[in-house]
């Protein structure tokens, strides 16, 4: 049998790994941000009605600019915002695939502030964009003139600011959102894959003064709808007309449109558990710190805790407990997601086991 590598590939994809965090069968699994709760039953019942009138209309393509989605998506974020402002795709990721496509590519330049989305130099890559990584300062917040300088610095065509930023969950204010839309002349995304479970406003709010800034968010965090695969994002008419020159023709299913207009029909029931995540983030950010640790404050649904000395030992021992967390890479740390309370209970026991 062949192998990849005698195969014509790209050049530049030889010796690359695909992307994916570890998929395992275990009791307590907090690695990928998911929201741990589940669809309650009541908007469960009402996909499934969705799906089956879907079902019966599936010889025929879907609706090529689902405009209801559209629709569903633009009251559900409010600040005024049209259909015509809102695009989505099978989740956050093809988005700003799509949006490389069209304002990246061939000699142009993106520029992020790490540690930062590890997907973001996956897509560069894959869309032929050049890629730089600005270091963040100790604490990983931005500041405006941090922004400001990298971006004078590296001349970019595409800023990404990740707020909060996964994988530290740090905050960004608007004044830096601000700040970096004024140091440039290209395009600005803000990707706000975590805003329900911030505090801060959102950078939906510049949308009506600033035609080059976009906006991106998902159904996989808050909404606990990660395995349906819905990512959005809201900008000008212009923006969104560019993602409809560049998407495939036909590119979110019937059964896709569907389940997320069942899921933004209960909207509010969909995001009651926001809150309960939120307090098993701060019981992990607290109890890590009497324990000697050292969490970074989060506006996410997960914590990145600093002061392991040998983070993977610790993965490990957890995996064989049956919790599963993520090394994303940074030293002396681990990513952990919130879970329900039960699950939070469990991660907290199998830590300070380890630690006594």
């Amino acid at each position: 049998m062949s192998s990849l590598e005698n195969l014509p590939i790209r050049d530049d994809l030889r010796g690359q790994e695909p992307y994916g965090a570890p998929q395992l069968a275990v009791p307590v699994s907090l690695n990928v941000n998911e929201n741990t709760h589940g669809i309650p039953e009541e908007v469960a019942l009402t996909i499934v009605e969705k799906l089956a009138a879907a079902v019966v209309g599936l010889n025929r393509y879907p609706d090529r600019e689902f405009l209801e989605l559209r629709e569903s998506l633009a009251n559900f974020l409010g600040h005024g915002l049209s259909a015509k402002q809102v695009w989505a795709a099978n989740g956050s990721n093809e988005v700003l695939q799509q949006f490389f496509t069209a304002f990246g590519g061939p000699g142009r330049k993106a520029l992020s502030f790490g540690p930062t989305y590890s997907m973001y130099p996956n897509i560069a890559r894959i869309t032929l964009t050049d890629y730089v990584e600005a270091e963040r300062p100790e604490g990983y917040e931005l500041s405006p003139e941090f922004v400001a300088g990298a971006i004078a610095q590296h001349q970019p065509d595409i800023v990404l600011i990740c707020a909060p930023n996964n994988p530290t969950g740090t905050a960004v204010t608007l004044e830096t959102v601000r700040a970096a839309y004024g140091a440039f002349e290209g395009m600005l995304l803000v990707d706000e894959a975590y805003a329900e479970f911030s505090q801060g406003p959102s950078s939906l709010e510049l949308l009506p003064t600033k035609e080059r800034l976009v906006v991106s968010r998902t159904m996989s965090k808050a909404f606990a709808f990660a395995g349906a695969r819905v990512g959005y994002m809201a900008a000008s008419e212009a923006v969104v007309d560019a993602m409809r020159i560049v998407r495939l023709p036909y590119h979110l299913s019937a059964l896709t449109q569907a389940a997320a207009l069942a899921a933004l029909e209960h909207s509010a029931l969909m995001l009651a558990n926001v809150e309960k995540i939120k307090v098993q983030r701060d019981r992990i950010i607290s109890a890590c710190r009497q324990w000697g640790l050292k969490p970074y404050d989060s506006d996410a649904n997960f914590v990145l805790v600093a002061g392991f000395s040998d983070p993977n030992a610790v993965f490990e021992d957890l995996l064989a407990k049956g919790v599963l967390v993520r090394d994303v890479g940074i030293p002396g740390t681990l990513r952990i997601t919130a879970g329900t309370e039960a699950e939070t209970t469990k991660l907290l026991a199998e830590i300070a086991l380890l630690l006594d």
